[in-house]
């Protein structure tokens, strides 16, 4: 029986990480062939397909693990997932056009923001990095528009500005050259903020000329986005699928570049442990951690 991987939309990121991943996984002769499935709604429908055994791992942003974990809006039922491994730290990027006064996140107050759909992930992640300004959808005029809707409303100036995730994609490349953008600073003392409150964010440098306008480096967080999967398979599949993805750390970035610094995720692993990767109390399945601990990445 094969491997299934739930990803996302058709040109999502989850998809095309999870085809690169595939290409790795497949020469493992204990997992091949390995099937990659698009899920419409990405991190909610990937947990809900391992619920309903439909599924052997899913991609999911570190944000909703928890929120699955414990049965909250929008899952109707705890679902007893694992974690496996991180997979990449896609920044999290509000964008205006360059014509506009808007400089900084701050700069929102007031203004509308296209934010994603209402219970998308965008819309879970705008107000997680509102609230940890101390701000509030009620300090801005949310926009719930998907990220292509977004766009054509930022072109057309309905919008002020939009919250974008992660680069490349194929949404955003189109958007910088069909008008000037300008990408959004934050202040120092914000980022820190939102770093020190929100665990499953990381500081991240979006580089001068990774996208048209953007002409200096600035700092932005980052969502960990990882691959999890239920309690129920075997520890040696698991273990198996650990070791193969740590074995081709410095391969994915080249078969990808969603999975740029994609090494650098399991240093942390190496100083607090399993810790550094359990996400919302999610805890690692048994046979990563035997993995991880026989690759000697912890203790």
């Amino acid at each position: 029986m094969p491997i299934r991987i739930g990803t996302a939309e058709a040109d999502s990121t989850f998809l095309s990480q999870g085809l690169a991943l595939k290409a790795v996984l497949d020469r493992v002769p204990a997992l091949a062939p390995v099937e990659v499935l698009q899920s419409p709604h990405a991190s909610i429908d990937n947990a809900n397909r391992l619920h309903q055994g439909e599924l052997d791992f899913g991609f999911m942003a570190a944000n909703w693990v928890g929120r699955a974990r414990e049965g909250a809006a929008p899952f109707t039922q705890p679902i007893d997932l694992r974690m496996v491994a991180p997979m990449n730290a896609g920044p999290l990027f509000f964008i205006s056009r360059a014509d506009s006064t808007l400089r900084t996140v701050g700069d929102l107050r007031g203004k509308r923001v296209a934010i994603g759909a209402e219970q998308s992930g965008m819309a879970q992640h705008a107000r997680v990095i509102f609230d940890a300004l101390g701000l509030s959808f009620k300090d801005i005029v949310p926009a719930y528009l998907d990220f292509a809707a977004g766009a054509d409303a930022l072109v057309s100036r309905v919008v002020n500005a939009q919250l974008q995730c992660p680069i490349p994609n194929k949404i955003m490349t189109g958007l910088s050259e069909r008008i000037d953008v300008r990408v959004l600073a934050y202040r120092e003392s914000e980022l820190e903020t939102i770093l020190r409150l929100v665990p499953f964010y990381r500081r991240t440098i979006m580089r001068k000329g990774a996208l048209r306008g953007l002409d200096a480096d600035v700092a932005q967080i980052a969502v960990v986005n990882v691959l999890v999967t239920h309690a129920r398979p075997q520890a040696e599949i698991v273990a198996a699928v650990v070791r193969a993805i740590v074995a081709a750390r410095d391969e994915l970035p080249c078969l990808n570049p969603l999975f740029a610094g994609f090494a650098e995720l399991f240093e942390p692993l190496r100083t607090p442990g399993p810790a550094a990767l359990e996400f919302g109390g999610v805890a690692l399945h048994p046979g990563a951690l035997a993995a991880y601990r026989q690759l000697g990445i912890f203790g």
